[in-house]
């Protein structure tokens, strides 16, 4: 017989790369779909503000050409300048801003289309965006509807998502058409009330929601008495929404040097844990302002060689005018944050072991 081939032992980091792979694949797919549906709501928004635009500069120009005089004069230049190519230019010269460039960039690859439409398309197409930004560029679609084929948006093209919300993509040649509801509406149409709210009012064409209590999730109604379903941290007593004390149960976790504290609704941990960052930094504070007032009371030694503290001294050494200030050799054994000194307090600095003696001086 003849050799055997083993199988090779499967790796186990394959299946693990391989599910980081298809993850990073989703990832980039998603954000690049995300990506286009920007882009192409950017493209219909550009597009409206040219047509916009476009149709203010006719309106502004509609009753120019009048040479003054000659009733019949005037009706035959202004029936020629209505449809000459100057009137075009003059409104094409003021359609967008000088710092738009998207704008530009846009009436620039739209020319061809401007004109026709201008020569060839206005009396049978009046509605400029319609036919610029829908029939020929396909950038936009009309309200209520979404997507490539202008497809009607949930709830219907008329009242998209019950006038409750927004439809994602109307307009535009993006999206998926779903709803995004306003804040107190919920479901596929945006046609029923949120979690924490109810129905104040409602007909065939309206619906109109209104916030429960702050503690009911679902409610018949505003009062504390009508709730039907209770927030996190809160239970469900006879229609009424009664705080969990979780300090008096096992559902509060806190540290063993801290102690539990009751909120509505929930709960918190209080102790050496929440103060420690806080003490620290005072300490620190503390300690770095003591080390720059030895500085200067020392004319500049190092301030860690230096500790001292403010101690009592005499009345009579400290009366106003007579300050007495004394500085001895023995080694300093602690040191204390600066306290200011008064009238009744006398500085005293300590020498650490090892800075050399300085002689005992006096001022007075």
């Amino acid at each position: 017989m003849g050799p055997r081939l083993l199988p090779l032992p499967a790796r186990r980091g394959a299946p693990l790369l391989g599910a980081a792979l298809l993850a990073g694949v989703l990832l980039v797919a998603a954000r690049a779909h995300a990506d286009q549906d920007r882009d192409g709501a950017e493209s219909c928004r550009a597009c409206r503000g040219l047509a916009d635009s476009f149709s203010r500069g006719l309106e502004r120009t509609e009753h120019e050409g009048f040479g003054g005089g000659n009733t019949a004069w005037e009706e035959e230049k202004l029936a020629k300048y209505q449809h000459s190519e100057t009137r075009l230019l003059e409104v094409l010269e003021g359609v967008c801003a000088p710092s738009d460039f998207t704008c530009h960039q846009l009436l620039e690859q739209s020319e061809e289309h401007v004109e026709q439409w201008w020569f060839h398309e206005r009396q049978q197409h009046p509605d400029f965006f319609q036919w610029l930004c829908m029939d020929r560029l396909a950038l936009c679609c009309p309200p209520g509807t979404y997507g490539p084929d202008c497809r009607p948006c949930a709830g219907g093209p008329r009242q998209p998502c019950s006038g409750n919300g927004r439809c994602d993509g109307d307009g535009t040649r993006r999206g998926t058409g779903l709803c995004v509801c306003s804040p107190g509406y919920g479901g596929p149409f945006c046609a029923e009330c949120g979690d924490g709210y109810y129905e104040a009012s409602r007909n065939k064409s309206h619906l109109v929601c209104a916030e429960c209590y702050r503690a009911c999730g679902r409610c018949t109604g505003p009062e504390d008495s009508s709730c039907l379903r209770c927030k996190r941290g809160w239970v469900l007593h006879e229609h009424r929404c009664i705080d969990i004390d979780e300090c008096g149960t096992e559902m509060a976790h806190c540290r063993a040097n801290q102690f539990c504290v009751n909120t509505e609704g929930s709960y918190e941990c209080r102790g050496q844990a929440e103060t420690a960052p806080r003490l620290a930094l005072a300490a620190w504070a503390l300690d770095r302002l003591a080390a720059r007032n030895a500085t200067r009371a020392t004319g500049g030694t190092e301030p860690s060689a230096w500790m001292w503290m403010s101690v009592p001294a005499p009345r009579s050494r400290c009366a106003r005018g007579h300050r007495r200030c004394a500085r001895t050799r023995r080694a300093a054994t602690a040191a204390s944050a600066p306290v200011a000194t008064s009238g009744r307090m006398g500085t005293v600095w300590r020498t650490s072991p090892l800075m050399p003696h300085r002689r005992a001086s006096s001022t007075t």
